[in-house]
């Protein structure tokens, strides 16, 4: 078996570089989680060390390895309609939420959005709940910082035990059944994914440009990855894009203790901006 030891001092440069290039904040307990997820990828590139490792990585300027580091780290675990609380929230204020919209335009940002089923959920709700809803002009931001989930995000393609909770209405409304090498998978029908841009994003690093504000924001089991310094900087930044009255999605185990002035809890891991 390949098993390749990392030291402290090998630990101390990665936990610095992630949270120096994501934002990530690694626990000492982490360490043996970095050592049993990227074994393997230093025997596929016939690395003899964490530091040969660890200055391959820093070395790599396309930054791909970065993406495969964060991918190998992170836990993309997400599904269709979590948090249902959320969602009877939603549902609940939805009307007043809309009231303003006379140019029937909803912008929304589902960042950290792993392989796609948060923001086509977004999409299957307001198919469901917003009254004549092929009159909206609804488009999506949709970003993560893997490419690896984006891709599969992008194509929309989910196996049978993905979506067999789902309400038979909603799977034949927004999925069709397809083939793919001899298997049968189920795509978000085009009409939904247009109305989707998938975006590789790091919200720590990346510039916080955006033309127009957003309605709605869902940043959900994500900031659980930082520390009470990033995650004070990027809810300023996600409140200062939230249109007034606009709410901003948590996941269940997140709260905000800062920004209250600006943010107020409407939910169940919900705030509005005031």
């Amino acid at each position: 078996m390949y098993d390749i030891e990392l030291n402290p001092s090998e630990f101390k440069l990665f936990r610095t570089y992630i949270y120096e290039r994501v934002g990530i904040s690694l626990s000492e307990q982490k360490s043996m989680l970095i050592k049993g997820r990227l074994n393997r990828r230093l025997h596929e590139l016939k690395l003899q060390s964490f530091r040969d490792y660890y200055d391959y990585l820093v070395n790599d300027l396309s930054g791909e390895e970065l993406l495969f580091f964060v991918s190998a780290i992170s836990t993309n675990v997400t599904s269709f309609f979590r948090e249902e609380a959320q969602w009877r929230w939603l549902q609940e204020h939805l009307p007043e939420l809309i009231s303003t919209k006379r140019d029937k335009k909803i912008r929304i940002w589902s960042a950290g959005c792993s392989s796609g089923e948060e923001p086509y959920t977004i999409l299957m709700f307001l198919q469901n709940h917003l009254p004549d809803f092929e009159s909206w002009d609804i488009k999506i931001l949709a970003t993560d910082i893997s490419s690896k989930v984006l891709t599969h995000a992008v194509a929309g393609c989910y196996e049978l035990k993905q979506i067999e909770q789902l309400p038979k209405n909603i799977v034949v409304q927004s999925f069709e059944k397809i083939k793919n090498n001899d298997e049968i998978k189920y795509q978000i029908k085009p009409f939904l994914r247009d109305k989707v841009t998938f975006r590789l994003y790091n919200l720590v690093t990346d510039e916080f440009f955006f033309k127009n504000k957003f309605d709605m924001i869902f940043c959900r089991n994500v900031m659980i990855y930082f520390d009470d310094e990033t995650r004070h900087q990027l809810i300023g930044r996600f409140a200062q894009l939230l249109s007034k009255g606009s709410p901003l999605f948590l996941g269940s185990s997140e709260s905000l203790t800062t920004h209250k002035e600006t943010l107020k809890l409407s939910g169940s891991s919900i705030y509005k901006k005031l």
